[in-house]
């Protein structure tokens, strides 16, 4: 009963420091980024909050001179998360944590009527800041993306 009691425990003590290391606000570094030149799906500012297994990602992003907010929640178990995505369609989604609790690895797919656009991204806990690495396959080509994030 102790010994399942202490790994409750340290399971507990991982997802608490993990909340402490990514969670915060965090505003686009444009200089130390690698954006797409036409067009990015990097937010400009991204709100981040962990909550024992629940993760919330509040997304600002800017198209068009117009400015747009995007929420998405995911759980922090591998299974698999909804939230809206473009055009009505619904993006599904599973979410992987790495053992040192510093990368969060969000893998989708959203199905529209025209195919399917499947998108890694990934949110990584760096010495100066976060990292945001997004990947995109879709019928309209392939994109890659790095965005710089200092905490606000």
């Amino acid at each position: 009963m102790k010994r399942m009691f202490f790994i409750m425990l340290a399971v507990a003590f991982s997802a608490v420091s993990f909340g402490q290391t990514l969670s915060g606000s965090w505003k686009l570094n444009q200089s130390k980024s690698k954006l797409n030149d036409q067009f990015s799906f990097s937010p400009k500012v991204l709100k981040i909050t962990q909550n024992g297994n629940s993760l919330a990602l509040a997304k600002t992003l800017e198209f068009q001179g117009q400015s747009m907010e995007a929420s998405e929640n995911y759980t922090l178990d591998g299974k698999e998360c909804l939230n809206p995505g473009f055009m009505d369609a619904t993006k599904k989604s599973t979410v992987t944590v790495s053992a040192d609790k510093k990368t969060v690895k969000i893998i989708s797919k959203i199905s529209m009527d025209n195919g399917h656009i499947e998108l890694e991204e990934v949110f990584t806990l760096m010495d100066d800041g976060l990292v945001f690495e997004s990947k995109s396959k879709s019928s309209f080509g392939d994109m890659v993306e790095t965005a710089v994030y200092d905490k606000l």
